[in-house]
């Protein structure tokens, strides 16, 4: 089975349109100074707190889980057995996916506080 198509379909704008389109965003409901909003004192307060905490989370994240391969590569400390037959290799791999839970978890949470302090801002803001 094979199928012709015809037409082609293009789709054309013109800068006019466009130049329509991003005045209407800018002239929405809830126009914002974005320059005003990032110079408050509260915004870098919160942006400083969001990336200390992402950078710390991702730092331990990832030592966390480049530890691995290091340590079955170049240690055999993970080899001895844990209970029975299941070596250390096996329960560490399994705590990395308890942790990726845990980890989404609290950041989901503090997230939500994030959001919080940000409509807090910007009813100060407007």
């Amino acid at each position: 089975m094979s199928v012709k198509i015809d037409e082609e379909v293009t789709f054309e704008s013109s800068s006019h349109d466009r130049n329509n389109e991003s005045s209407a965003l800018q002239e929405g409901p809830a126009a914002l100074d974005y320059e005003k909003l990032i110079n408050t004192p509260e915004f870098k307060k919160l942006s400083k707190r969001k990336n200390g905490f992402l950078l710390s989370y991702t730092i331990f994240f990832t030592a966390i889980y480049a530890l691995l391969p290091i340590l079955t590569s170049y240690t055999t400390i993970l080899e001895n057995r844990a209970i029975g037959m299941i070596t250390w290799t096996w329960i560490y791999s399994f705590g990395i996916f308890i942790m990726v839970w845990a980890l989404a978890t609290i950041y989901t949470k503090k997230a939500a506080g994030f959001d919080k302090d940000v409509d807090e801002i910007l009813k100060k803001t407007l």
